[in-house]
């Protein structure tokens, strides 16, 4: 038998909820995760629950970023000049600056 899940406040986590997503979705939601560090359970409750997913830098968080950057700069060379960059892969170039940046120290702006 399987110890008890409990969570940061010791409050026992004995519910599950379950969703469907495209495969589309789920790719970008495995992206996500990988690049946020956090198991895919704590990195979806918290996103839903509209809590802070603050990324702490880790070799495995420094891997995603890699294997991300490689993974977009295949698709952006694939893409012929004056052609359009398709939303997916905006949202995932946007999430890698937001990471990058709060690694580095900037807030949300830049700054």
């Amino acid at each position: 038998m399987s110890a008890k899940n409990r969570d940061n406040k010791n409050r026992w986590r004995n519910i599950t909820v379950g969703f469907r997503v495209s495969p589309e979705e789920n790719e970008l939601i495995n992206r996500a995760v990988a690049l946020s560090g956090l198991p895919k359970q704590e990195y979806c409750y918290r996103r839903c629950l509209n809590q802070d997913v603050v990324v702490q830098d880790n070799p495995r968080v420094y891997k995603a970023l890699k294997t991300e950057f490689a993974t977009v700069l295949a698709e952006l060379k694939r893409i012929e000049a004056g052609k359009g960059v398709d939303d997916e892969l905006l949202s995932v170039i946007e999430l890698i600056s937001i990471i990058l940046g709060g690694l580095k120290g900037e807030d949300a702006n830049g700054e």
